[in-house]
């Protein structure tokens, strides 16, 4: 098993073993569910406000540099949440 965000798989599973132990394995399940609903929500408001701005330069006739920075920080973003996204 490959690292993932610098844990080991032996560090994994005892926080998997301890997951289970709290919260039962009956909630797990619901728990990854709504954390990745989470994640959607997350990611749709950022779409949202991305494209709010961006529309809004262009109607104001903002160069586009805006709209380059604009990238940046989302490559930046996606470079931050990529270890999080499922592949």
């Amino acid at each position: 098993m490959q690292n993932f965000l610098f844990i080991s798989a032996t560090e994994i599973a005892f926080i998997m073993f301890v997951a289970v132990l709290l919260f039962g394995s009956d909630k797990i399940p619901e728990i990854a569910r709504n954390l990745g609903k989470g994640m959607k929500a997350i990611r749709n408001a950022t779409e949202e406000i991305k494209n709010e701005v961006t529309n809004n330069a262009a109607k104001n006739g903002i160069d586009q540099s805006v709209t380059k920075e604009l990238e940046e920080v989302k490559n930046e973003i996606e470079d931050l949440t990529g270890t999080v996204k499922r592949k």
